[in-house]
């Protein structure tokens, strides 16, 4: 059985974590594990999905404001890295398709929050699939946090967790943001639209997205969120996660 090991890296840059995220795939098509991955970011940074154009962002404000800016491996839109813990998933497809991966990691995220807190009872996948095709032809569309896909994590119908993934060589990354504080709204601030769209996508970011702190009125604990989550994993995948370091 392929055995998993669990890795914190802490807060780094944006060019760091996506090089790092990178660097695992590179690891395990060669060793016989998967890696769960915890990281935060310092500056915080914009992350752009690997089809976006750097031209949407504000590239000398963010300058400004020490925002750093990266380019994701994987898919998906903008995000604004902040108040937040991000997963990575790193494993080959010998078991599973990619898409029950994603259902997976995602309901182990979700049995991760509940064991953090059972007042997160109440989080759930979403069923429905946007129509991304037309949705991306709007500037609304620019940040992650506006629209959710099936089996994404929302509370209450609101956005929690935004995931993305990408295969490469029959290996699975998988990352994503859970969202702690409500920071990440500030992305509008940030890119280069109207004033009046910037007030149409601040609507849509209050409305759509939720944070655990929103949601739990109190500051997280973040070690034991993170300790909560891995049983989570362990749950759902029917694994043990030890702690291990990762030679690159």
């Amino acid at each position: 059985m392929t055995s998993w090991i669990i890795v914190d890296t802490g807060k780094n840059t944006g060019k760091f974590n996506m090089n790092y995220d990178l660097s695992l795939v590179e690891k395990v098509k060669y060793e016989n594990y998967s890696i769960l991955r915890f990281y935060q970011w310092q500056p915080y940074a914009i992350s752009l999905g690997y089809h976006q154009k750097i031209e949407s962002i504000n590239t000398d404000l963010c300058k400004k404001d020490n925002i750093d800016i990266v380019k994701r491996p994987t898919g998906g839109r903008a995000i604004l890295h902040s108040e937040e813990l991000t997963y990575s998933v790193v494993t080959s497809l010998n078991k599973f398709s990619s898409s029950d991966l994603y259902f997976k990691i995602n309901l182990a995220l979700i049995n991760g929050l509940i064991f953090y807190d059972k007042r997160l009872e109440k989080v759930e996948l979403e069923k429905a699939q946007i129509d991304f095709k037309n949705f991306y032809s709007s500037s609304r569309s620019i940040p992650c946090f506006s629209s959710s896909a099936r089996n994404e994590i929302k509370y209450e119908n609101r956005k929690l967790v935004g995931s993305a993934q990408r295969v490469i060589d029959n290996i699975l990354l998988q990352h994503g943001s859970i969202i702690i504080g409500d920071f990440h709204k500030k992305i509008v601030e940030y890119l280069n639209l109207s004033e009046e769209e910037k007030e149409l996508l601040k609507k849509d970011l209050d409305d759509k997205t939720i944070c655990l702190e929103e949601i739990l009125k109190e500051k997280i604990d973040l070690e034991r969120l993170k300790l909560s989550l891995k049983k989570g994993f362990e749950k759902v995948f029917e694994i043990e996660l030890i702690e291990d370091e990762v030679r690159l």
